[in-house]
């Protein structure tokens, strides 16, 4: 049975208006979930650990006598570490050397601290630190994400964060290894197998065993979600994240096999996922569909695979690659392949994405897990305002002010004139003081 994914032309009349209801997704909460999170959060930060056993015990199906039970210590992670096949360690492995490399890279070119001098010999400058305690969030719900362990730890151990505070649900106790020997390659200093709104509650307030962080990153259901929303301020977080997506450019010159599963490759995420193909060749979009429908009754998760494409997806001709171009950067997808003979042409026309994949052997897949970067991305068109997880999203910056006498001379007549315009007098005069000789 063919898959009945929307076909769309930017020639017709209606364009927009059916390329607008492609697009839409409501961001917002069931207010039901909203409340219920509410909840959970309070009386994580009114009853600490005694809460999150609960919740635990109730959500996740793990009695604990106490919190020291759901602590994995780094003997349980190294004995998961030997417990993995040698294929899967030795993956993992490389996986963690590539992303390691790549957030190195990254703080060398953006995570230092700098400062000059004016002649006057004024010192200006920025100092650079990094955060002091973060927590990452891994899901351990439908499915186990070890590469969400290594995108999260590495760029945080990278940037110098002293510990990283892992946690992750283990419903009915079940520890996936690969997860946790994940954890022992990424260096994660302390796992918790704890979950949901109240694992987020237990990382932002603190408990009398899960130390307070200055910041929660990773990706979660819509509990998480809210729960991340509701304590933003409290603690920093990385961003809420919607349902992933792909968007891919093509020109024809990739097998149409190879692109039908790159838009598979997001729409097995889940039903609310989101695959779009752009391409000015109504032949090859034909051929995309009939490899679409060929491949689909061979994937395990089909059903999903299917209900994302029929409900969100949609293979859009164009009148050429450009005006493929520009509607990307209405789109600003989370992942965006340009599937193209030459795809460096395309590239500088393209303002809007979280990660750009250049190339038809470039499969977002391989970003996903192995390439070095960050594969937690901006989803939901907030790539136009929004830049990968990375190295910066684990430190601050302060600014360096050393004002000489001469600087202040210079600096202080300013200063007090836009204070006096603003009706601060004191910091007008704080600066006027400075140009009087000093009284010793």
């Amino acid at each position: 049975m063919s898959v009945a994914i929307r076909h769309l032309d930017t020639r017709a009349a209606d364009f927009d208006a059916e390329f607008q209801r492609v697009l839409h997704w409501s961001a917002e909460t069931d207010a039901a979930i909203e409340s219920r999170v509410a909840d959970i959060l309070a009386d994580v930060r009114q009853r600490g650990d005694v809460a999150v056993l609960e919740y635990t015990a109730r959500f996740d199906g793990v009695a604990a006598a106490a919190m020291a039970d759901l602590e994995l210590g780094r003997e349980a992670l190294h004995t998961a570490l030997e417990q993995v096949t040698p294929a899967q360690r030795a993956a993992l492995e490389a996986a963690a050397a590539r992303v390691r490399q790549y957030h190195e890279r990254q703080l060398e070119a953006c995570g230092r601290s700098w400062q000059y001098r004016d002649a006057d010999g004024t010192l200006l400058g920025q100092k650079v630190t990094p955060l002091d305690r973060v927590g990452i969030y891994v899901p351990g719900g439908k499915a186990a994400y070890p590469s969400s362990v290594l995108m999260n730890a590495i760029p945080a151990q990278v940037a110098g964060v002293p510990e990283i505070v892992m946690v992750v649900p283990t419903p009915r106790g079940e520890r996936n290894a690969l997860v946790l020997a994940a954890a022992a390659v990424a260096g994660a200093h302390r796992v918790f197998t704890i979950g949901g709104a109240q694992a987020v509650g237990a990382l932002a307030y603190g408990t009398a065993t899960v130390p307070r962080v200055d910041k929660i990153t990773g990706p979660g259901n819509a509990y998480v979600a809210s729960a991340k929303r509701r304590v933003f301020g409290q603690v920093g977080i990385d961003m809420i994240a919607g349902p992933s997506e792909i968007l891919v450019l093509a020109d024809g010159s990739t097998p149409a096999e190879w692109v039908a599963m790159d838009l598979f490759s997001q729409a097995e995420h889940d039903e609310l996922a989101q695959s779009i193909l752009l391409c000015p060749d109504a032949g090859y979009i034909a051929q995309v569909q009939a490899a679409i429908d060929r491949l689909l009754p061979g994937m395990p998760r089909r059903d999903v695979i299917r209900a994302s494409l029929e409900g969100r997806g949609a293979l859009i001709r164009t009148r050429s690659m450009a005006e493929a171009c520009d509607i990307s950067n209405r789109i600003a997808p989370e992942h965006l392949e340009i599937s193209a003979a030459d795809p460096h042409r395309w590239e500088p026309l393209l303002k809007h994405a979280g990660a750009i994949f250049l190339g038809a052997y470039t499969s977002e897949s391989l970003g996903d897990y192995c390439a070095g970067p960050n594969h937690v991305l901006p989803t939901s068109g907030t790539a136009r305002f929004s830049s990968p997880l990375g190295v910066y999203d684990f430190q601050k910056r302060s600014s360096l002010i050393e004002v000489s006498e001469a600087g202040a001379h210079t600096l202080g007549p300013i200063a007090a004139e836009l204070a006096y315009g603003e009706g601060l007098q004191a910091h007008a005069q704080a600066a006027e003081f400075r140009l009087k000789p000093r009284i010793q």
